[in-house]
């Protein structure tokens, strides 16, 4: 049961592992393609099919004949990868083992819907991967096992897709001797939410220090993308670091500073020349852009977005 990447190696991984897998369960088709009017099925269900796996795509499963549909597959166990929707007590019962979920985080850090983009603008130096028991609670249930990485610098899609494969692998070992994996209930400490990503949150605030707009920058990587505004349009800001402090003149929050023109650590060797590269003044410290985009446009350096779209010293942007 999962509908989008992040299931898919789980997938993989249980049919090459030999387990039978009975049916998919996965998101409807949405509208997406040219103009919006052809139905795209979900990676899950793309997968399931070259696979040939059957696969089920109810819009809910609160519903009787939902619930009995999926009884009668007899299934020893329900895995579960990002599917997005909510399973009903009936479900979670309906398995001999009951429902097992790849949850993208270390339990009970970051229940919730967006585990890996919180756990970066909050800056964790680690995440990982839970395999949980489900029950009715909301990330609640008790673990089999947890596997952990770093965050480092990475962006949350190189997080997701690293999760993804951990996910897999935890996953297949769980399976591998299920009677060897006594559920844990999780601890009442160090419960946190991850509350999904509103679009509010994608607009940078350079009141903001530099190094938490960094962290959101990487955070909303791939999606939603950080952005600014230019000159009534919106910017993607793909890329930036932080930079602590720097020399100068007191500027207010937003405002745009020549980093070549103003640069006073001349040890460090460059290519640039001034107007090829900005920082942004923040409530504390700058913000140096590294890639943008346009809306419509490819992702690029910033020096190749100033030559088109130059943006002077002095600017305050929104």
């Amino acid at each position: 049961m999962g509908t989008p990447d992040f299931a898919v190696p789980t997938l993989t991984a249980l049919v090459a592992a030999g387990h039978q897998v009975v049916a998919a369960y996965t998101q409807p088709p949405r509208p997406g393609g040219r103009r919006g009017k052809e139905l795209t099925p979900t990676p899950v269900h793309r997968k399931a099919e070259k696979l040939g796996i059957a696969v089920r795509h109810p819009a809910s499963l609160k519903g009787a004949e939902e619930q009995a549909a999926f009884a009668a597959l007899g299934a020893d166990i329900a895995v579960v990868a990002a599917y997005g929707l909510i399973l009903p007590q009936a479900v979670l019962d309906a398995p001999k083992h009951g429902c097992l979920n790849i949850h993208a985080s270390l339990l009970p850090r970051w229940r919730g819907a967006a585990p890996i983009q919180r756990a970066i603008m909050a800056g964790d130096e680690e995440t990982g991967v839970t395999i949980m028991q489900m029950e009715k609670g909301l990330d609640t249930g008790p673990m089999l096992l947890r596997k952990k990485t770093w965050i480092g610098s990475d962006t949350a899609g190189a997080i997701e897709q690293r999760l993804s494969e951990i996910g897999a692998e935890a996953m297949i070992e769980v399976l591998s001797n299920l009677a060897a994996y006594t559920p844990v209930p999780q601890p009442d400490w160090g419960v946190t939410y991850a509350e999904k990503i509103s679009k509010t949150e994608a607009r940078l605030d350079f009141r903001y220090s530099a190094v938490e707009l960094a962290r959101k920058v990487r955070a909303f990587n791939p999606a939603p993308g950080a952005w600014f505004e230019l000159g009534g349009e919106r910017v993607k800001l793909l890329a930036a670091r932080p930079i602590n402090r720097w020399p100068g003149t007191t500027v207010q929050a937003g405002e745009v500073i020549d980093r070549i023109a103003a640069r006073t650590d001349a040890s460090r060797p460059t290519s640039l020349k001034p107007g090829e590269a900005i920082v942004i003044a923040c409530g504390e410290g700058y913000l140096e852009p590294l890639m943008l985009q346009r809306a419509g446009k490819q992702s690029m350096s910033v020096r190749d977005f100033l030559r088109g779209s130059p943006i002077p010293p002095g600017s305050t942007l929104t």
